[in-house]
């Protein structure tokens, strides 16, 4: 298994166990209303946040899976020439997106970090720089995957046309 996807799926178990104790985390929330009367404090910002942050940490799998949102359409009607000329185009497309991304995301997270940028009032207080920092290093490392996926496609190493090799093993994540 080559490193990029090593460390994606590494991301993609971070995020996992991340989606589980944001759970524990509402299922406390509500008990603790229900029973308690006490929520947690901070529940809406940690929320809030963790979402952003999960999602980038589970584009970099999707990528090399071939996960991400595609229609076939144009692609069954093509010769395997045409559709790797499409694919081509659309990792192209993608790769400009998260370009744009880390672009876009730099500036507001150097902000967010000069001056100790968070949200949330009173009793907790959720930094927004290590959100801002995991969307910003998550779009370079899914630029890279768009890279290395057209590698992959042009030297005849992807799997079933839109797997990187490796990326998944037989049964797993699916």
């Amino acid at each position: 298994m080559s490193g990029p996807i090593k460390f994606a799926r590494t991301v993609h178990l971070v995020s996992a166990f991340w989606t589980l104790g944001l759970a524990l985390l509402i299922f406390g929330d509500v008990t603790g209303r229900s029973l308690l009367s006490q929520p947690i404090p901070g529940t809406k910002e940690i929320l809030q946040n963790s979402v952003v942050a999960i999602t980038f940490l589970q584009l970099p799998l999707a990528i090399y899976s071939g996960s991400m949102l595609r229609t076939s359409i144009f692609a069954d009607a093509l010769p395997a020439g045409g559709r790797r000329i499409l694919r081509t185009i659309g990792a192209v497309l993608g790769f400009a997106v998260f370009l744009g991304l880390v672009w876009s995301t730099w500036p507001a997270f150097q902000d967010a970090y000069r001056i100790g940028e968070y949200e949330g009032e009173g009793s907790l207080r959720v930094p927004t720089w290590p959100v801002r920092g995991t969307v910003l290093l998550m779009s370079v490392f899914g630029a890279w995957a768009y890279v290395t996926m057209i590698y992959y496609d042009w030297t005849g190493r992807l799997l079933a046309e839109t797997e990187a090799p490796h990326a998944l093993t037989s049964g797993q994540f699916k």
